[in-house]
């Protein structure tokens, strides 16, 4: 009889952990980075470093969370700083347009009745590319891949209170983008309609 290895056991217990993820940390790296070639290359990195610090690793927490701080880490280090600076955003001219949008007529709808067609990821892919970066992550984080507040602070290395901002900000620029495109597909009513 053969005795297992450390690390062999080590291996097995970080294939079952982690690898289930890697769909999710390479959506997330497509996203960062938005270049395929990119993204491979931070997941293969991210990985590495996970497995190479799976030690660290606490048992019954979130992978997937613990994952992407090694990701986002990784991302910042080495592709946000070579790259370009952050996105800035006007906090005041984005509470103006949510507002104007909010207090704007409607218009008329030019869709069929009925059931509404469903969002295109064309709408949806050119909006969200507009927010700002520090935006995008955090909407990637909680609403896409439903990290919590908590977990999405962790892994971009940020208070909750400002993941809880970046991300109120951001579903306010979304629905200031997406608006007239929602109206039109019925998504979002009339105001004397839903009387």
């Amino acid at each position: 009889m053969s005795a297992t290895s450390p690390e062999s056991e080590k291996r097995a217990r970080f294939e079952t952990t982690a690898l289930p993820f890697i769909k999710s940390v390479f959506n997330m790296a497509l996203r960062l980075t938005r270049r395929t070639e990119d993204a491979k290359d931070l997941v293969q990195e991210t990985y590495l470093r996970a497995y190479r610090t799976f030690d660290n690793f606490r048992p019954g927490t979130n992978c997937k969370a613990w994952l992407f701080t090694i990701l986002y880490s990784i991302f910042v280090n080495r592709y946000h700083r070579e790259r370009r600076a952050p996105d800035t955003v006007s906090v005041e001219e984005l509470e103006q347009k949510f507002h104007r949008s909010l207090a704007a007529p409607a218009t008329p709808e030019s869709g069929a009745p009925g059931r509404p067609p469903e969002w295109t990821d064309r709408e949806v892919e050119v909006a969200f590319d507009e927010l700002p970066e520090s935006f995008r992550e955090v909407v990637l984080l909680v609403d896409v891949e439903e990290l919590t507040y908590d977990e999405a602070a962790a892994a971009l290395g940020c208070p909750v209170g400002t993941i809880r901002s970046r991300l109120s900000r951001a579903r306010k620029a979304l629905f200031v983008a997406l608006e007239e495109y929602a109206r039109k597909t019925g998504y979002l009513k009339e105001a004397s309609e839903k009387k």
